[in-house]
Formats: structure tokens, C-alpha cells, sequence
């Protein structure tokens, strides 16, 4: 429920507009040249939205270190001279690359060389001069809304089998991999038509951000990704599309993201989140069991919270807290839920800010909670995941999966 507040809490502001690890994971060293992640797949048959079989989740690939050489300045022009050789602090870039991530450098070069300052992707990223207020109605009605549940339910029923068989392996909810795909890019309407090694190469050089000095590193890392991807063939790396942060495919993963947490759905030795349904739903699974998804919890515990709940906010993406430890608060369970599980885990108490109003609501989230904010870093999204994804489940005759 929304209660009135004379203090504003402080919740989380997104990092990138819509994407599976935004910048802020660290990216990593890939499997072998070519090999796509496979893990252990499941016999057919049907599925609801609670599962309890799951198969084995290969591992997160190992982390790489960041890439140390190179550095943003804010100039609008490109990364070359006019003999077209790569600028000096470009160059030191291109030969850590090279070292760091096995890829010869005559191909790191040849691919920055190819890159191009994209003056619309620096504007996009810069922020607002001032303080834009938060409002959890307004967003809500941007991402739930009436053509995302009708596109949600013909996606769902056109990818039934593949989406049952997906959550039986994983243990990720078919209304939740349904949700973030709408959201992301409602379907794979809008995956974006930015070049993403222009973005990536924009952002990480010629896009610094006094307040958050790390932002440029953590897109060069991305870059480097990407260019790892391409001398490995995963990608095409002059022609990939994305959104103007560099987040590709249905569910807009980041290169780091698909180095990382993708996944073969569809079992062809290649991993295509462009294209191929089944990599897309996979994958969205894949990082939400290797980012904290507990089968069977969900998103929000059923509770009644007291009326000094925001004391018990942090504004923090880890769930720190216990039941036990809230129920001596005032606390109290809703009657009526048969599932108890959440009541052994970790929770956090969360605020969802209207700002305009001086308004805001409470809920209890679970560690589902959170590993959607890994999607995302922010507090509306993962909401909005998870009540796009009741409406879906209910809509589709499963009843309310939280």
C-alpha cells in the first residue's frame, strides 16, 4: 500500500536504460574459441509456474581483469589521426586488448579503427543537468500496460513448449522470462539499431562523467568484450545492433553478459540473441539462477508492513535482513499462503518512491527480488518484472505466481 512520507528515502537510480548487466558486472575470460554453454538439459513434459526440477547450471565463466590503458575525454571526434592510425591513448588500449584477451592485435586494431564517435549515443548517456523527481505510478504505467500483457500472452502461448521446458531446467518462472523479455524489448520489437562497437567505443573514450568516473571503464571493458566475441566468431562486430549502451539482442545483454551468463537454447553450438527464441529464454534464465533465483520463492513475500517501514530501507541490492528480525518489529505474514520457504532466507525492505506526491510503498522482497536487479540495478524495474509477470501468469490461467 502507499503511505505518505515527509522524508524521501533514497532508492536505487538506474545505470543503463534496460539491459541484462548493465556495465556494472565485471566481465570475465570466455570458454574455448567457438563453444557455446551448454547445461544439462531436462525430458519434455508439461510445466507449471512452480518447478522443482531443475537440471545442473554450469558455472559462471572465470572474471578478466579490467582493462587498465586508455581513458575518456570529452571531445566529439574520433579515435583515429588523419593518416587513419589509431590515436595514442587508443592504441595502448587496443595492445592491452590484445594481451589480455589472446586476440592478435592487428584485429583489435582493425576493428577500433573501424569504430566511429557517435554524437546521438553521447547525448543519450549524458545525464539530466537537473534532478529528475522519481515516480513509481508513472514508470509502472510505462512497462505494465495493456500492449505488453496482450503481446506477453500470444509470445507465451506461440513459445509454450520451449518456455515450459526452459523453466523446468532452470527454475525461473515462464511468466518472469516472459516479463523481462517484454519489458526489454517488448518481444523483440525494439532491440535497437545503434552499432554497438560505435556505442561501446563512444562511452568507454569520449563520454566521461565527473560524477562517476568508473562508467568509461567499465564501457571499455565491454568493448573489449566485444571484441573478444568477434575474433572468437560469436559475433560480427561491424554490423552487431544494440541499444545506444551497447545492450544487444531480446533480452539486451551486454557483450560481458553474453560472454558470461548466455546460453545454447536451442542447441546449434552458437548463441544467437538476436534471432533464436530459444537463446533468448534461456539465457534470461541462465542469469537469473547464476545471479541468486531461488526456485519456488517469490519476489515479495505476502506481508503487512508497520507504519515505520522506511526505517528499514537501505537503498541496497542485497537482502541483509531476517523474518525473524522483522516479525519483533511489527512485521506481520498475510494469512492465507501456504508457502512459507521465503521465510528462511535473507529479505530486504524496499521502497517504491512518488516522488511528485511525497508518497511511498513498502514491500518485503526475497532473494528473486534481487537477483532481478542484477538485470538491472533498480528497484522499479524489478518490480515492474514481477507484477508484468503475475498479470501474465494470471492471464494465461496459472493464477498469480507471487
Amino acid at each position: 500500500m502507499f503511505k505518505a512520507v515527509k522524508v524521501l528515502q533514497a532508492s536505487i537510480v538506474m545505470v543503463l536504460a534496460g539491459c541484462a548487466s548493465a556495465p556494472n558486472v565485471a566481465t570475465s575470460q570466455a570458454q574455448s574459441p567457438g563453444t557455446a554453454i551448454h547445461d544439462n538439459p531436462v525430458s519434455a513434459g508439461p510445466a507449471s509456474e512452480t518447478t522443482t526440477t531443475l537440471a545442473y547450471v554450469a558455472p559462471r565463466a572465470a572474471e578478466a581483469p579490467a582493462i587498465q590503458a586508455g581513458g575518456s575525454i570529452n571531445q566529439a571526434k574520433g579515435f583515429t589521426d588523419a593518416n587513419g592510425r589509431l590515436l595514442p591513448d587508443i592504441q595502448a588500449y587496443a595492445n592491452e586488448v590484445s594481451q589480455t584477451r589472446n586476440v592478435p592485435l592487428n584485429h583489435v586494431t582493425q576493428l577500433l579503427q573501424a569504430a566511429h564517435y557517435n554524437p546521438k549515443v553521447a547525448r543519450l548517456m549524458t545525464p539530466s543537468s537537473g534532478r529528475i523527481k522519481r515516480s513509481w505510478v508513472t514508470y509502472r504505467k510505462r512497462y505494465v500496460e495493456p500492449v505488453r500483457i496482450n503481446q506477453g500472452v500470444s509470445f507465451w502461448q506461440e513459445h509454450q513448449a520451449l518456455l515450459d521446458n526452459t523453466a523446468k531446467r532452470y527454475g525461473v518462472p515462464v511468466s518472469v522470462i516472459v516479463a523481462i523479455i517484454g519489458v526489454e524489448t517488448l518481444y523483440g520489437r525494439y532491440t535497437g539499431s545503434f552499432a554497438v562497437l560505435d556505442a561501446l567505443a563512444t562511452l568507454g573514450f569520449r563520454n566521461p562523467d565527473p560524477n562517476r568516473p568508473e562508467r568509461s571503464q567499465l564501457f571499455r571493458d565491454q568493448l573489449a568484450d566485444l571484441i573478444e566475441l568477434d575474433w572468437k566468431k560469436e559475433l560480427d562486430a561491424m554490423n552487431v545492433t544494440g541499444s545506444f549502451a551497447g545492450a544487444m539482442g531480446l533480452p539486451q545483454f551486454m557483450p560481458g553478459s553474453l560472454r558470461r551468463f548466455a546460453a545454447d537454447g536451442d542447441q546449434d553450438s552458437r548463441i544467437n540473441l538476436h534471432h533464436s527464441v530459444a537463446d533468448a529464454v534461456a539465457s534470461v534464465a541462465r542469469f537469473l539462477r547464476l545471479h541468486g533465483w531461488e526456485p519456488g520463492l517469490p519476489v515479495f513475500a505476502p506481508v503487512i508492513v508497520p507504519a515505520d517501514a522506511a526505517k528499514w530501507v537501505d537503498g541496497g541490492l542485497t537482502p541483509n535482513l531476517t523474518w525473524p528480525e522483522l516479525q519483533k518489529t511489527g512485521f506481520q505474514a498475510r494469512a492465507g499462503h501456504e508457502n512459507d520457504a521465503w521465510t528462511r532466507h535473507p529479505v530486504g525492505v524496499i521502497d517504491l518512491l512518488d516522488e511528485p506526491r511525497n508518497l511511498a510503498e513498502y514491500r518485503v522482497a526475497t532473494p528473486n527480488f534481487f537477483a532481478l536487479t542484477e538485470y538491472n540495478r533498480s528497484y522499479f524495474y524489478a518490480t515492474s518484472v514481477a507484477e508484468l509477470a503475475n498479470i501474465l501468469a494470471d492471464r494465461m490461467g496459472y493464477g498469480h505466481a507471487f
